[in-house]
């Protein structure tokens, strides 16, 4: 037969009592990519690097169109992408 275990209380962390983080304590660190260690500028180039796909010379342009209710709810049971097929039509329409 299994007796239940009286579960002990966690020690309680008062936030209070965490050390302030100076701009003296950052100077101790090193910087590091994955494993390797990295100087600060590497670092600061890094994190600045943009992220997500990369940037296209032709980037598109947001537009608003009005469309009836029916024929928006073709383009969109479409599924996913139906805005690229729309560009594409367009396309071919106006034979660019």
């Amino acid at each position: 037969m299994t007796t239940k275990r009286k579960d002990s209380a966690s020690a309680w962390v008062d936030p209070d009592d965490a050390p302030i983080l100076t701009d003296e304590f950052f100077e101790h660190g090193t910087w590091r990519i994955g494993e390797q260690e990295v100087t600060r500028e590497e670092a600061q180039a890094a994190i600045a690097k943009s992220r997500g796909r990369p940037k296209s010379d032709e980037t598109k342009v947001p537009v608003k169109i009005r469309l009836d209710p029916d024929l928006l709810a073709v383009l969109r049971a479409t599924g996913p992408g139906w805005q690229t097929r729309v560009n594409r039509i367009l396309r071919e329409r106006f034979a660019m």
